[in-house]
């Protein structure tokens, strides 16, 4: 018996950021579709001769009442379900004229990043929660011998730039050394609200409680695992978007859940054999650092 071919659906979703950055738009689904009264980012199935933001833009005017002034790509998610094969194309929303209602009797709520794991979604759409609480920049810092200099510019990029994702890169450093300045680099980070990933051996998490390793790609190379617990971000420099070795490091964690790409151009691809009810992703253009980031 030949396999059912499923139906293939194209759809277009926004992930609506308000203007202080600290809150996201969600509408609840009628209760006569399909996942009904569970939450989701506003969007719809394109049309075959649209593209997926000139798709957006036309389902966000019908059912918000919104004209999109500024958008970028997020990240798109193929979904599996067992009729169906969905691939949804999220746009992050920066800048929109229109106060955003439910023109079609939807519920419609601005929610804080923080508190979207409190709202059930479609499995399709849980990846988005993911990659939309991630920042859109990713400061690296400079070599820098003198501690005082380096922790004054440091905090100065923290307040000033706001930078919330901070790589802590040392080379010219021993290992005390680097776990001293790791200390005092988290303590301005937690000051300021930022994450602070090592670029250090993935053994320093167990002395320095960083919110993750950046590992370079000699490193990668080497591993056979992911070599932090769940819970802490990975990343790495890649040769490219794709690199093989980074996604059989990460799978174990990403073959149940998506994470986006923070590369300079193109994606993570988390699982190519993603089955039913599973999620594979590609990331949006979020970053200038070509790597990827997985939690």
């Amino acid at each position: 018996m030949n396999a059912m071919v499923k139906r293939r659906v194209h759809v277009a979703a926004a992930a609506i950021i308000n203007a202080e950055g600290d809150q996201v738009l969600i509408a609840r689904r009628p209760s006569s579709v399909d996942h009904g009264g569970l939450w989701e980012f506003p969007g719809g199935k394109l049309a075959p001769y649209e593209t997926g933001l000139g798709g957006l833009k036309r389902e966000l005017h019908e059912e918000l009442g919104v004209e999109i002034q500024r958008a970028q790509p997020l990240i798109r998610i193929h979904h599996e379900y067992p009729d169906k094969h969905i691939l949804l194309d999220v746009w992050q929303v920066h800048d929109f004229s229109g106060e955003p209602f439910g023109r079609e009797g939807q519920a419609v709520r601005w929610v804080p990043m923080n508190d979207l794991v409190k709202y059930p979604f479609p499995a399709a759409n849980l990846p988005i929660l993911r990659a939309v609480s991630l920042p859109t920049e990713y400061l690296i810092t400079a070599e820098e011998e003198e501690e005082s200099l380096f922790l004054q510019r440091l905090e100065r990029a923290l307040v000033e730039d706001r930078a919330r994702l901070v790589q802590l890169r040392a080379k010219q450093l021993d290992e005390t050394e680097y776990l001293a300045r790791a200390e005092a680099a988290l303590s301005l980070c937690r000051k300021h609200g930022a994450r602070l990933l090592l670029n250090a051996d993935p053994s320093l998490l167990e002395r320095v409680d960083a919110d993750g390793i950046h590992l370079t790609s000699e490193r990668l190379m080497r591993l056979e695992r992911r070599p932090i617990i769940e819970g802490k971000w990975l990343a790495a420099s890649t040769r490219d978007c794709f690199d093989s070795r980074f996604l059989e490091v990460a799978s174990p964690l990403l073959s149940t859940q998506c994470a986006p790409s923070l590369a300079g151009r193109t994606a993570l691809n988390n699982d190519a054999r993603a089955g039913p009810g599973r999620s594979r992703c590609d990331g949006g253009d979020q970053l200038t650092a070509a790597m990827a980031l997985a939690r």
